[in-house]
């Protein structure tokens, strides 16, 4: 059951969302794909090693391997052979010899060290070792990495650029992985037009949907864009059942206040079932949460920073539960705001700052004007400062939390 329309109270942040998670799921199956196929998919199964890392004892180092027996007496060695990265050493190994060995290449049996060449010296035929290795010195062991066995990756992860070698490294050639979650959206006022054609008195741009549709990429979505719909209750309609037949989940910007919700209120009601909130948060006060009958629902305020703000902080949580992506913790760190910040309690203000690295630790510094309509303040901005709900006016110097902005924002 939603959470019910509310015209009254204030919900914290943490409630919207944490009542949005316990209701969603992972609704995307899975699919095998080529290692060189799956970057940026999510893992549908953890990943257990197949092998040892590395598969055999190898050295750390160029150099000799030695038997800690032959540099007791302190007298130089005799090579008995060489070493290499895929051509071992496999000739006998006499007493008072050591063995010339490159990195990578696996210790001959009996090795009890190996000696770095700078810490030798060549005298003709001999190695004379200048100082007096500790046992196992220099010596990867088999399996110092990763047991055959363990754990390597856990469902729910988002394959980056780092696991992909550690998979191959296993030689891991296919992962099973999740489809892209779909995800449509559209704009919805009668004064949006679109970009590159004139505007009338009242009218503007439509911007929102811009920077929705490049955090759905980010996030690895596919995009269903439906455009501008304006406020006619047929082409309204018409747009929620397209996205519910073909879409796992449809973001709306605009229509979500009281006074302008009535539409989208009625007709979610009748599709389905559908929660608006007054959140206690600003930028973003008015937010929807809801259901079709195949698709979620997610309805953003139509001030352009409030939408990216709302979308930052509760879509993109909720989008990776139903994406099967493991959520992830912000980021947070204390700083010091190097000038006065305007804040009034009541709401947890997510002012827009740059975070720099100071004499004496982080500072931060506001934008500018923090007006939900001014998106020169989010594009100039590299981090959220944080200012609790309970929270006036903040001084300079004093210390406030702050969120450098994901790869979403960046």
């Amino acid at each position: 059951m939603m959470m019910g329309f509310d015209t009254g109270a204030l919900l914290p942040l943490s409630d919207a969302l944490q009542g949005m998670l316990d209701q969603l799921a992972c609704c995307c199956d899975s699919e095998q794909l080529p290692l060189p196929e799956a970057l940026d998919r999510i893992l549908a199964e953890e990943i257990v090693s197949p092998l040892s890392v590395p598969p055999f004892d190898n050295s750390a180092m160029d150099g000799y391997a030695v038997r800690l027996a032959d540099l007791a007496a302190g007298a130089p060695l005799a090579v008995a052979g060489k070493a290499f990265a895929g051509q071992p050493y496999q000739g006998d190994w006499p007493a008072g010899h050591c063995i010339r060995i490159m990195t990578g290449a696996p210790v001959p049996e009996g090795t009890e060290a190996v000696v770095m060449q700078e810490e030798t010296q060549v005298e003709g035929e001999l190695v004379r070792f200048l100082t007096q290795p500790r046992p196992g010195q220099n010596i990867r062991r088999r399996g110092e990495d990763l047991a055959e066995g363990a754990r390597v990756l856990a469902a729910g992860l988002r394959l980056s650029p780092r696991e992909l070698p550690l998979l191959a490294s296993l030689g891991i050639a296919s992962v099973r992985v999740r489809r892209p979650l779909k995800v449509a959206i559209f704009s919805t006022g009668d004064e949006l037009k679109p970009v590159g054609t004139p505007l009338a008195h009242g009218d503007i741009y439509d911007s929102n949907r811009y920077g929705v549709k490049a955090m759905l990429a980010r996030l690895g979505c596919e995009c269903l864009d439906l455009g501008i719909i304006p406020d006619d209750p047929a082409q309204l309609r018409a747009a929620f059942l397209q996205a519910d037949r073909e879409a796992d989940a449809l973001i709306t910007t605009g229509g979500v206040s009281v006074g302008e919700a009535d539409f989208t209120k009625q007709l979610l009601e009748e599709l389905g079932e559908i929660g608006f909130w007054k959140l206690a948060i600003k930028p973003g006060k008015p937010f929807a949460f809801g259901r079709l009958p195949n698709a979620w629902f997610f309805g953003l305020p139509g001030n352009p920073v409030s939408a990216m703000v709302t979308f930052d902080q509760l879509v993109k949580p909720a989008l990776a539960r139903l994406a099967g992506q493991t959520l992830a913790v912000p980021l947070r760190l204390a700083a010091t705001v190097t000038e006065p910040l305007k804040k009034s309690p009541g709401r947890l203000d997510f002012q827009r700052g740059i975070l720099t690295q100071g004499p004496n630790g982080l500072e931060v510094r506001s934008t500018g004007s923090q007006d939900s309509g001014v998106f020169s303040s989010l594009s100039r901005a590299n981090c959220y400062i944080m200012l609790e709900q309970a929270r006036g006016k903040v001084a300079a110097g004093e210390t406030v939390t702050v969120e450098p902005f994901s790869g979403l924002l960046l």
